[in-house]
């Protein structure tokens, strides 16, 4: 097997989207919490580097083992039963080595920025697998409340690398927005893959009750997401309008979608603008705390 290969399987088992995707909001953290805090950019030049090396290999260490440990359920569902812990084309006793390697030398790395970082990380990782992976994933259909919790630790993480504590307004801002946008973006999920969920019977919502309980449970969360704009209003009017405005878009293509297409068109608009939303929300942190830290520069 060639080296582009084994490049490409080692990302399907680490999940290199996921680490992408969450680098984002751990960015916005770290970046907020700089401006908010008036710390120097340069003279935290190395928390910076290691809560960006330490944060992606942790949540590296977390898709490996969430991939060894539902390769049963994996072998089933038609997008994940390619996995290389699934075909055996990566041994799993490799997966798991290099999975506590990645926990490992993640968890030092964020010490080196923060000892409160790299307690946030191990945190992130054992919601993800034990209480979510392990348990509430096969067995309840609050299984996406639960991973949320994990799915919200990057901007925390971020906060924690450079600031003395996690106690500001605007830190939890960024926590519960992930939080909630976890629910509506994994059920839009969830309608589109419900096949796939019920074959392997995983309990997701729209598997065991209705499509039409998820839509209600939809809106909301997606109502919660509008409110929780105003956590950001203490610090930024230009920061809760953007929020707000985003958290307002996206309920009215909830509340009126469904009226012009049909459920499975819905979701699939849905998972888009959710992935919009998180990015012009995290994306307008970084630069407005970039833009602030310049200016106090200056």
């Amino acid at each position: 097997m060639n080296k582009q290969s084994q490049k490409t399987l080692w990302a399907q088992v680490v999940k290199t989207g996921i680490i992408k995707s969450n680098l984002i909001p751990m960015v916005a953290g770290l970046m907020l919490a700089l401006f908010t805090y008036q710390y120097s950019f340069v003279d935290n030049i190395w928390n910076i580097i290691f809560a960006f090396l330490g944060t992606a290999a942790v949540i590296a260490a977390a898709g490996s083992f969430n991939n060894i440990y539902d390769r049963d359920i994996d072998a089933i569902m038609a997008r994940t039963k390619v996995r290389p812990t699934v075909t055996g084309a990566i041994s799993i006793k490799k997966v798991l080595i290099v999975a506590i390697l990645l926990l490992v030398v993640g968890l030092i790395l964020l010490y080196l920025a923060s000892p409160l970082a790299s307690f946030l990380g191990f945190l992130g990782v054992f919601f993800y697998v034990v209480p979510y992976t392990m348990w509430t994933k096969r067995y309840t259909i609050w299984n996406t409340e639960v991973g949320s919790i994990s799915g919200a630790m990057p901007p925390l993480i971020g906060w924690a690398a450079v600031a003395p504590d996690i106690w500001h307004p605007a830190c939890w801002a960024l926590f519960l927005i992930m939080v909630i946008w976890q629910m509506p973006h994994f059920y839009a999920i969830a309608i589109r893959k419900k096949d796939d969920y019920a074959a392997a019977k995983i309990p997701m919502l729209p598997v065991v009750k209705d499509r039409k309980r998820t839509y209600i449970q939809t809106n909301f969360y997606l109502i919660l997401l509008v409110l929780s704009s105003f956590l950001f209003l203490p610090l930024s009017l230009g920061l809760t309008l953007v929020s707000l405005v985003l958290g307002l878009f996206w309920l009215g293509l909830s509340l009126f979608g469904t009226r012009k297409m049909d459920m499975k068109d819905w979701s699939n608009k849905m998972f888009i603008f959710s992935l919009v939303h998180m990015m012009v929300i995290y994306f307008t942190v970084i630069i407005y705390s970039a833009i602030g830290l310049i200016l106090q520069a200056i």
